[in-house]
């Protein structure tokens, strides 16, 4: 059951992402415990804290892949998943849903990449069905997109001929296809072999350059102070301490903070 929608005047349309004590349970284990985060447009939020504690959670929440227990979630002022209407909640359906998601591109640990499907066929898949661009517009954007996360040589190449990080870039590039206003990074390095971490890396940085609104689950804390605008870590579901990543790393506050970062620095 959701809790009493949160008035309009309270929702920030500049935001990419606003969500007000959200909560998630799944039976009677909370792993979401009153979620409150705001990310403007353009910026790079970056999610530490040990596993289990709700970051990889609250990314699907975002995408609409889980659904929340309490709380307001809003992208770019359209609240996530639900229609209000007379300060009542209607769950969207599937299609509207479906619209929703076309904003937001999600890339896992895992590629998740078609494995009968070149490089170019992965890419140009989801523009063409789901957005309905003709083909050869498609294959253009697509070797674009492979040019841009330095694959433009593998485009025919199937999965199992690239590597782990050649992977994931190819599937850095089918989130791009599909245009979206706001990236989800759930841990993209942490599947992959040290040395291919680098170049992963790398294309998220140009994406962060180029204005890209993004959140970061990550254990990569250079990559945070580097890269990061916000640095917020998580524990047993709630935002402990958030702040500009350099100065959370150089000189956390609180104990749990202070805590995990002795053992990842």
């Amino acid at each position: 059951m959701m809790t009493q929608p949160m008035s309009n005047e309270f929702v920030d349309p500049t935001l990419v992402v606003q969500s007000k004590d959200v909560w998630k349970s799944f039976g009677e284990l909370d792993v979401l415990k009153g979620i409150s985060l705001n990310v403007p447009e353009h910026t790079v939020v970056c999610l530490v804290g040990p596993s289990g504690s709700g970051k990889s959670t609250f990314l699907r929440c975002i995408n609409k892949l889980e659904s929340i227990d309490a709380g307001g979630l809003w992208v770019h002022g359209e609240r996530v998943g639900y229609i209000e209407r007379n300060n009542r909640l209607y769950e969207m359906n599937e299609q509207q849903i479906a619209r929703q998601r076309r904003e937001v591109g999600m890339v896992f640990q895992r590629f998740n990449l078609f494995p009968h499907m070149t490089a170019l066929q992965n890419v140009m898949a989801a523009p063409v069905t789901v957005k309905g661009v003709p083909k050869a517009e498609a294959r253009q954007q697509t070797i674009a997109l492979l040019e841009r996360v330095g694959l433009a040589d593998k485009m025919d190449s199937y999965p199992a001929q690239l590597s782990g990080g050649q992977q994931q870039r190819v599937a850095i590039a089918r989130a791009l296809a599909m245009q979206p206003r706001l990236m989800l990074f759930d841990e993209p390095t942490s599947a992959l072999d040290p040395e291919l971490v680098g170049e992963v890396l790398d294309v998220m940085r140009q994406l962060a350059h180029d204005g890209m609104t993004m959140i970061v689950v990550t254990h990569e804390m250079g990559f945070a102070r580097e890269v990061g605008d916000s640095l917020v870590f998580m524990d047993a579901g709630v935002v402990v301490e958030s702040g500009d990543p350099r100065e959370v790393l150089a000189n956390p506050q609180h104990e749990r903070t202070q805590a995990f970062l002795s053992k990842v620095l």
